[in-house]
C-alpha cells in the first residue's frame, strides 16, 4: 500500500470510488434516497476532481487500484476522506489521515475541523477529534446528519 499526491488523471477513478463507497458503505448509517444525492450519477465529475488541486489531496494505492483517498485544505479543513468498499477496516483511513495530519503540523496548521458522516465520526474520535456539534444538512430535499468535529495539533 502505497500514499502519493492526487493527480487530475485519477478524477474518474477517485469519483467511481467515491460513489460506490457511498451507496455501500453510507447505506448502512444514511438512507438510499439520501445517499442518491451525496453521490449523484449527473455530476461535472472533471469539475469535483479539480477541487481536489486547490487542496492537499492523496490517493491510496495497492496494486494499481486507488484504494482511498483524502483532502484538506490550508485552513485544516478535512474535506473527504473515502476508502474503498472493498478495502475496509484495514487502515487505509488511518495512513491517508496519518498524512494529511502530517501535512497540516508541517503547514504549522493548529486545528483540524471536518463535517463528518454519521459513517466517519467513530474512527475520528479514535484518533481524538472531539464532536463540536451534530447537525442536519439539506441536500437536493433530503436531510442528512453529519458531525463538525475538530482535532488540536
Amino acid at each position: 500500500m502505497n500514499i502519493r499526491k492526487y493527480r487530475q488523471e485519477d478524477c474518474e477513478e477517485v469519483y467511481e470510488l467515491f460513489y460506490n463507497t457511498v451507496h455501500s458503505v453510507n447505506l448502512k448509517d444514511y438512507s438510499q434516497e439520501q445517499v442518491d444525492v451525496w453521490a449523484r450519477r449527473d455530476v461535472d465529475v472533471e469539475a469535483w476532481g479539480q477541487s481536489f488541486l486547490e487542496h492537499y489531496s492523496i490517493v491510496a494505492h495497492k496494486d494499481g487500484v486507488i484504494v482511498g483517498f483524502g483532502d484538506i485544505n490550508d485552513e485544516g479543513y478535512l474535506d473527504r476522506l473515502y476508502v474503498h468498499k472493498e478495502y475496509q477496516g484495514i487502515g487505509i483511513a488511518t495512513m491517508i489521515l496519518n498524512d494529511l495530519e502530517k501535512y497540516a503540523e508541517d503547514k504549522d496548521i493548529k486545528t483540524i475541523t471536518t463535517d463528518a458522516s454519521i459513517t466517519l465520526k467513530p474512527v475520528l474520535e479514535k484518533r481524538g477529534y472531539v464532536l463540536v456539534k451534530e447537525q442536519t444538512v439539506e441536500l437536493k430535499g433530503q436531510l442528512l446528519t453529519n458531525f463538525h468535529m475538530i482535532k488540536k495539533l
